[in-house]
């Protein structure tokens, strides 16, 4: 089983009336049902930033395997000794999910280790979300490309390391372009970035967002493998690994 948690700001789900109005529950809510949907095996819950410690406690955090995170206008309230804690954890194996403009998040830029920074404008653009990677595993099942009729404009330059995946690339009315889907590795665990879902638009009703995250959940959740010590440097004395077979073994031995 998959233990998500979706991290929602929860400041214009509260303070503004359009925003209320297109997600009662939240953002978080809405983005934790369409989860909810797409992998009914996912134990999936939400956190938000009034919560002590923002609801992401060590005992939280420590049973994650996917952290999905959407935040605007109270990035810098976000407790530095939170963000080290899932900065840590992401290193350790768990996976992250940053949505829209959670790319000015601590966490994100902490992650990537640059500004963040891009071009934006809000004037109901029509967004064409173009699959530039159809083989990944976050393309899976989707078209090759899909329209939000009106958007919040995102446009390079996008100040961010060169993604180790593009799985999306965003088109916009006024010309403008944007690496709207990235992937990074990060120690032993994934981001994914994913630019649509601006809060004064229902894009978190949507079903093709529901696959695109439900699948982005997938690849991030932690693959397991070797037991692999990160966060320090230990020494490695000779014979450690041992008993490791000297010769050659017959298979059906």
């Amino acid at each position: 089983m998959t233990r998500v948690v979706v991290w929602g700001e929860n400041v214009h789900d509260r303070e503004v009336p359009r925003v209320r109005e297109i997600y009662p529950d939240g953002m978080h809510g809405a983005i934790a049902d369409l989860l909810r949907e797409r992998l009914p095996d996912a134990d999936v819950t939400t956190a938000t930033l009034d919560q002590p410690s923002h609801g992401l406690g060590g005992d939280v955090l420590a049973n994650t395997d996917v952290l999905l995170w959407w935040g605007h206008v109270a990035h810098e309230d976000v407790a530095d000794e939170v963000v080290r804690a899932v900065h840590d954890r992401v290193l350790a194996g768990m996976g992250l999910v940053v949505l829209h403009s959670g790319h000015l998040s601590k966490v994100f830029r902490s992650l990537m280790g640059t500004s963040c920074h891009l071009r934006w404008r809000e004037s109901d653009d029509r967004e064409v979300v173009w699959t530039v990677a159809p083989t990944h595993p976050i393309a899976r099942g989707l078209p090759p490309a899909f329209v939000l009729p009106a958007h919040e404009t995102y446009s390079e330059f996008f100040d961010i390391p060169v993604p180790d995946d593009l799985v999306f690339v965003s088109g916009f009315t006024g010309g403008e372009v944007f690496r709207s889907g990235c992937c990074f590795n990060r120690g032993l665990g994934r981001v994914f970035y994913f630019s649509p879902g601006h809060e004064t638009y229902p894009v978190y009703h949507q079903p093709v967002i529901g696959q695109v995250l439900a699948n982005a959940v997938r690849w991030a959740a932690p693959a397991g493998g070797a037991d692999v010590a990160v966060g320090s440097s230990p020494e490695s004395a000779t014979g450690w690994y041992e008993p490791v077979p000297t010769t050659w073994e017959r298979a059906d031995a």
